[in-house]
């Protein structure tokens, strides 16, 4: 019995050794199978590669390539390849072959390209739709998006913006007087989370209207944070994925859209002679047509305000962070902002700093470069896409060559445009990793191009040879662009006359950036202390 017993074990305990030894074996044969595959794939490329097209990022996964060296950060993968390949290159992302475009060349090919050649709604189609709503931006033909965009300029014009500076005012301090991380005479805050809801309560009262704005408490803003996280890299491809942002993406969009028809139809139902309390953008898009005679359905009129309101807003809050965190990194120009006030605008009868006006703004010099720098290094966007309809041709240099070459792109590339590379570039701007508001004393300025184009909402510059490009350019230029220099310029100016910033304790820099959006944002926790002047 014991000798069976004996046996018994030894027999197992070998079975168990030769088993484990198998996968083992196996699991080597599979590593090294694995990396013959992977070496077999990059030799493919090698020897495949179509030398009439822009040469391609090597990448070991397939359908993956380069999405976790471009994902982890744009930028410096942008600047290693350009010093390999040189301006025109391109990379795999999730399947799709990515050819990018650098330096002002690269930004005028695609971002002025024509109609016919290349096109935003097929790429960004996926990634707006369920954030903004349907039939609204790029859920339409450009046409029709064109006409939404003349549309919405009735909220953006010069006697428009001169009336939200003092809104932006009031908003501000009824910010401070509620808000739990500004009680006291000093303390810290969450940057990003406190210039999201400052951002939001100032767009939806001054684009949205006195009777839209009490909405927008801590809650409401929550909602367009859902929303913002809808705008993640893998909605690009699968925006129907049931990850847990996308449902409270799908959730914020439906309440917030249910928010806005429930207003329209209250005012349809309103008696008709009776007075407006306020011609806000609600009542302007309820009497806009389009070229056909048709009016704006009313669902389309919420998710346009939805889009609108996330224009306004997202884009500046991420900026504004960015402006708090250089100035608490640099309480040097901090107080030079302050001075600076003190003085051009000088004390009130009362003995106390002026209260702002749109002209004012205008004065503070040092202000509105302290927005342009930070513009310049944390643009919202760092990549503009445009899918290839039609075969194209572009010319560029490489870095080991004196001649310069053309390259055929065709349909199923994507073309990419990183205006924020050239705005980094040394070949445009002196030491241009540090931020420096005092550099544009001295830069020549950076113009657009006296260009001019209508396409469909008014006369603005083609502008794409500029290197300062945070706005983008062409037909899809943002028409906010002097709503977010106001609106930036007022908070700038209304923090230093308020506080003191200084980083948090420990900290000596700026956080890096966050790439994980569509719009990049400081890395969180983001924190700067304040102390009240």
């Amino acid at each position: 019995m014991a000798l069976a017993f004996s046996l018994s074990k030894d027999f197992a305990v070998s079975a168990i050794g030769s088993m484990t030894s198998k996968a083992a074996l196996l699991g080597v044969e599979a590593i090294v199978l694995i990396t013959v595959i992977l070496a077999l794939h990059m030799v493919i490329q090698f020897l495949f590669a179509k030398k009439d097209e822009p040469p391609v990022v090597p990448y070991w996964m397939p359908f993956i390539g380069s999405a976790i060296a471009y994902g982890q950060d744009p930028y410096a993968f942008f600047f290693r390849c350009r010093q390999k390949y040189g301006d025109v290159f391109s990379f795999i992302l999730l399947g799709k072959k990515m050819t990018v475009c650098l330096g002002t060349q690269g930004n005028d090919f695609v971002l002025n390209g024509r109609l016919q050649d290349v096109n935003a709604e097929e790429i960004y189609k996926n990634l707006t739709t369920p954030v903004f709503g349907s039939g609204v931006v790029y859920d339409c033909s450009n046409a029709i998006l064109m006409e939404q965009k003349k549309f919405l300029k009735f909220g953006l014009t010069t006697e428009a913006l001169q009336s939200y500076v003092p809104l932006f005012e009031g908003e501000f301090y009824d910010f401070l007087s509620h808000s739990p991380a500004f009680q006291g005479f000093e303390g810290s805050i969450c940057v990003t989370k406190a210039m999201a809801e400052l951002t939001i309560f100032m767009a939806s009262r001054t684009l949205q209207g006195k009777e839209v704005r009490p909405k927008f408490d801590s809650t409401f803003a929550e909602l367009y944070h859902d929303l913002d996280m809808g705008f993640t890299p893998v909605n690009f491809m699968m925006p129907w994925l049931p990850l847990p942002a996308n449902r409270r993406r799908d959730h914020a969009q439906h309440t917030l859209a249910n928010t806005y028809i429930e207003i329209i139809k209250a005012r349809r139902n309103l008696e008709e002679g009776q007075p407006l309390t306020e011609n806000d953008m609600i009542w302007h898009l309820m009497s806009c047509r389009y070229k056909n005679g048709n009016p704006i359905p009313d669902q389309q009129i919420a998710h346009m305000m939805i889009a609108l309101l996330m224009a306004g807003q997202h884009s500046s809050s991420s900026i504004a962070s960015w402006i708090m965190l250089r100035l608490a990194s640099r309480p040097d120009i901090a107080e030079e902002l302050y001075q600076e006030q003190v003085r051009v605008l000088g004390p009130s009868d009362k003995g106390q700093m002026k209260r702002l006006t749109y002209e004012e703004i205008g004065l503070l010099n040092l202000n509105s470069l302290v927005v342009k720098e930070t513009l310049r290094l944390h643009a919202p966007i760092h990549s503009i896409m445009r899918a290839v309809k039609l075969p194209l041709t572009v010319q560029t240099n490489k870095p080991s060559e004196l001649e310069s070459r053309l390259y055929n792109i065709p349909t199923p590339h994507v073309l990419l445009s990183a205006p924020g590379v050239t705005a980094q570039s040394s070949a445009h701007f002196a030491n241009p990793s540090s931020w420096d508001p005092h550099r544009w004393e001295a830069q020549p300025t950076v113009k657009d191009g006296d260009e001019k184009v209508d396409y469909g909402y008014g006369l603005v510059t083609k502008g794409a040879s500029s290197p300062y490009l945070p706005f983008g350019a062409g037909r899809h230029r943002c028409i906010g662009e002097q709503f977010a220099y106001l609106q930036l310029g007022t908070i700038t100016a209304l923090m230093v006359r308020q506080f003191k910033l200084r980083l948090a304790d420990g900290e000596t820099d700026v956080p890096k950036t966050n790439y994980m959006s569509l719009f990049t944002r400081p890395l969180d926790p983001a924190i700067i202390r304040w102390e009240s002047r």
